[in-house]
């Protein structure tokens, strides 16, 4: 898969602090980014070459192309 054309998802924060967390493709699965959103920030992240997995930390809904989803 090209890098610049990976799936992208939306991240709406529904509470201030709300961490979202890139995590590394291969052998060992690391944190490689991290971003702190506020009550209300969006925030569009993209699967690339290097981020295989998105891993949320806080009440927020989640958009992709499948649908939506709150976290508790």
């Amino acid at each position: 898969m090209d890098a610049t054309h990976g799936d992208y998802i939306v991240v709406k924060a529904k509470e201030q602090g709300v961490q979202v967390i890139g995590l590394t493709r291969g052998l060992d699965t690391k944190f490689h980014h991290t971003e702190k959103l506020d009550r209300g920030e969006v925030l569009i992240a993209q699967f690339t070459d290097h981020t295989s997995a998105i891993k949320i930390r806080g009440k927020a809904t989640v958009m992709t192309k499948y649908g939506s989803v709150d976290t508790d």
